[in-house]
């Protein structure tokens, strides 16, 4: 029956690249949530030609941070920064590189209000996760929150609409923790991180979030949500605060790694 009815829709509302938007017929669709590569749950979604330029996060990386090496010998280590800095979060992983395709469906999403992404990149960041933190313990997901202020201009707030339908697509018997948006909360509004220096985006975002209700954290372990992990400055002054309010440790999981 749904060959059937693609068979009738497709010709009179074909499929549109959500990159290009160019007409393109798409191929068989993925159904499997522990996919080997995340990143190929776009194949409905995106044409071939821009299904080229998504770069899957991949060794060599950082075993912390997941910052992508230049070189594609070696294994797995940490990188500089990691090695230099007294982090927060232990651990963070992203669907794919902050690069071509995947930056321009990160901007139509976020910046151009194109929403009907969220379900999407949604459902592969969420075979990320299945991928990473299956076997390990997390109590609750929160998405890393916009200032009031930002919220209100933009309408909506993509980390939150990223994670929002999980539970839906907890078809393969693995249980999703709770999603709260409400416990971690953005109390300053601080200017783009973008064309910052690491060092300025630390000084930036310091003392930007607070939380409303610390005995809900206590010895919780917590999956930070975000779009982009660039430097790492937003999520580990989200994962000081949430430590320092009594969590027990704070992983952290992006749409996109720069």
């Amino acid at each position: 029956m749904r060959a059937i009815l693609r068979a009738i829709i497709d010709p009179v509302f074909p499929t549109s690249c959500l990159v290009c938007r160019s007409f393109f017929h798409p191929g068989p669709r993925p159904m499997e949530a522990f996919s080997d590569q995340p990143i190929d749950l776009l194949i409905p979604f995106v044409c071939a030609d821009c299904m080229k330029g998504l770069l899957p996060v991949r060794s060599p990386m950082c075993t912390r941070c997941a910052a992508v090496y230049h070189s594609e010998e070696g294994e797995d280590h940490l990188c500089e920064a990691c090695i230099k800095a007294d982090g927060s979060f232990r651990l963070a992983r992203a669907l794919g590189r902050y690069e071509a395709t995947l930056m321009t469906l990160v901007h139509r999403f976020k910046y151009e209000g194109k929403i009907q992404l969220a379900k999407p990149l949604g459902r592969a960041l969420f075979s990320v996760y299945n991928r990473f933190w299956q076997k390990e313990r997390i109590d609750m997901i929160l998405p890393v929150p916009l200032h009031p202020t930002r919220f209100r201009s933009r309408g909506f707030n993509q980390s939150y609409l990223l994670v929002k339908n999980w539970v839906k697509f907890s078809d393969t018997g693995f249980s999703v923790p709770p999603v709260i948006k409400h416990i971690l909360v953005r109390i300053r509004s601080t200017a783009p991180q973008t064309g910052l220096s690491r060092k300025e985006r630390g000084a930036n975002i310091r003392g930007a979030f607070s939380i409303t209700d610390a005995q809900a954290i206590a010895e919780k372990n917590i999956l930070l949500v975000d779009d982009v992990f660039t430097t790492g400055a937003t999520v580990e002054e989200c994962a000081r605060v949430l430590l320092a309010s009594g969590a027990q440790g704070v992983d952290v999981l992006t749409l996109a790694r720069a």
